[in-house]
């Protein structure tokens, strides 16, 4: 199982960002590190968003934040 955290930005305010976590086993680390389509899938239905950046992780939350 990957983890994908991706930081999503406002593009009505910039500086207003936040972490979206999706969790998947579709797809191979290397898959995700080159750019998920879980995330230009999102984005395509969040089209207020800007993607600031990602990051993969392997194994499931483990309730210490990411």
């Amino acid at each position: 199982m990957i983890r994908i955290i991706a930081v999503l930005c406002n593009l009505s305010s910039p500086a207003n960002c936040h972490e979206q976590t999706f969790t998947t086993s579709d797809v191979s680390m290397q898959s995700c590190l080159m750019g998920a389509p879980e995330l230009a899938a999102w984005m395509k239905e969040h089209p207020a968003e800007r993607l600031a950046g990602w990051r993969c992780v392997i194994g499931k939350q483990d309730g210490r934040g990411a």
